[in-house]
């Protein structure tokens, strides 16, 4: 293919987002999303038309094929998106090798992407494809290769270990109080290893297990139970929070601090407080934000309970309302208490990662864009790579750049939506995106029209008949 101008590729990229989101909305299948690209795109190989009509960039594409051998327990090899770019273009032919492990990571016949091969994969066995075929398409495959991580099948049986509990030690038992105890900790533990949807179902089925057991028993021997069911409720108000199911939120919140209160648990009283005021900064609703803040404060422990409050809950809706002084006390007061504290780990925790990220996301509030910037590279640093946490202060830091380097802002972001599928990219990541989309709005650099046709075939975190995405 020859080369072809700047301008050009950008209008070829966004031809391509709008094709394959129309392909998608008609239900075709991904060879008809190939013929309807190169039909009206003559200028694609087939090669470089099958990875447009999946939505991938080059860099993911490298990616995937390097996850096909890792599958495969081999090391992968060196390919770069300069050389897929030559293979694309004709202008190199990748070896017999790298023809099987690309065509296996796009789910295609190699005679389909115009790689023909010599012997490993010859018309007379092509019609089965070999091991793994279609994986890149399959939520549990992409988890299981992304290193040492909770499985999807993990989830199940925690609810099926509780229902056999349930069924042999009814009531208010204190087995059946410690298998609680520890399902509680399990998911919050792993509650960034696994979609928002997925979760929130097996939270919902483990509560219910005990919810029946608490009715079964003496209503005065129940505490332990419903302390757990409380805790379960928080979860599931956060689950449906990053589903961008906020009315969900409320409502699952508001009866896991009831539950604190009840069973006499503070910590999960401050919890779910710091959750409501969470909920309500993002409706806006700045008085009922700082009301839930400030009670959560009352029950939170000092230490780091009372960081976690004030960063998490007072801090947003301090610097939304522009109390600039009083939201720079509570930086330095929380700031002195994590340069001691013991940072705790999972949903219910708190570390040094989700707390610059506050202090990072007030300073952007503020308008304080090289303070932001600078917090958020602190934040990036202390966060495991490619988890929410990551995501979240990558995206804050792009947010920041976006004034002063749009160029840099959009790459961050499409860096982002290459390394993270669409199920878990959790809706306060959704919600940073589209900012950003709109920051970059007026920009006529390539990147910012690029990130803005992937943003628009972004998929809904739910869909409209109510099924996760």
């Amino acid at each position: 293919m020859s080369r072809v101008t700047r301008s050009r590729r950008a209008e070829i990229q966004r031809e391509a987002s709008r094709i394959r989101a129309q392909c998608q909305r008609d239900g075709h299948p991904q060879e008809r999303i190939v013929t309807s690209l190169r039909t009206a795109l003559p200028e694609l190989t087939a090669l470089e038309a099958w990875r447009l009509a999946l939505g991938w960039s080059r860099p993911q594409a490298v990616r995937e094929v390097a996850a096909v051998y890792r599958a495969d327990g081999l090391l992968p090899p060196g390919l770069t998106p300069a050389a897929l770019c030559r293979y694309e273009h004709g202008q190199e032919a990748p070896g017999d090798e790298y023809r099987l492990m690309i065509s296996r990571a796009y789910g295609a016949r190699p005679d389909q992407l115009g790689l023909a091969t010599r012997c490993l994969w010859c018309s007379t066995c092509a019609s089965p494809q070999p091991l793994h075929y279609r994986q890149h398409q399959s939520e549990e495959t992409t988890t299981s290769r992304r290193g040492p991580m909770t499985t999807a099948s993990g989830l199940p049986a925690i609810r099926e270990s509780v229902q056999w509990a349930v069924l042999e030690a009814p009531g208010d038992s204190p087995t059946l109080v410690a298998l609680a105890e520890a399902a509680v900790e399990h998911y919050a533990l792993n509650y960034s290893k696994h979609p928002p949807a997925v979760l929130l179902e097996e939270v919902r089925a483990t509560r219910n297990l005990l919810s029946k057991a608490v009715a079964g028993a003496d209503p005065g021997e129940t505490e332990g139970l419903r302390r757990q069911v409380g805790w379960l409720s928080a979860l599931l108000g956060n689950l449906a929070y990053h589903l961008d199911d906020r009315a969900g939120a409320r409502t699952h919140l508001t009866l896991a601090g009831a539950m604190g209160e009840s069973t006499h648990e503070p910590a999960l009283s401050a919890w779910a407080s710091g959750a409501l005021a969470m909920v309500a900064t993002a409706r806006r609703d700045w008085d009922h934000a700082q009301n839930h803040a400030r009670y959560g404060l009352q029950h939170a422990p000092e230490g780091l309970r009372r960081a976690q409050l004030l960063g998490w809950a007072l801090l947003p809706t301090l610097a939304a309302t522009q109390q600039v002084s009083e939201a720079d006390d509570v930086i330095s007061e929380s700031d002195e208490i994590m340069r001691s504290a013991v940072e705790l780990p999972g949903r219910f925790g708190y570390d040094r990662a989700e707390h610059r990220l506050h202090v990072a996301e007030a300073h952007l509030t503020l308008e304080r864009f090289d303070r932001a910037a600078d917090v958020a590279h602190e934040s990036i640093a202390a966060a495991p790579a490619e988890t929410p946490a990551w995501v979240a202060a990558t995206l804050v830091l792009a947010l920041a750049e976006a004034r002063d380097t749009p160029e840099e802002a959009a790459n961050r972001a499409l860096g982002v939506l290459d390394l993270i599928p669409p199920q878990r990219l959790r809706a306060t990541a959704r919600t940073r995106l589209a900012r950003l989309g709109r920051l970059l709005d007026t920009s006529t650099i390539d990147s910012a029209t690029q990130l803005a046709e992937r943003l628009s075939t972004l998929p809904a975190p739910i869909r409209a008949d109510g099924t996760a995405a």
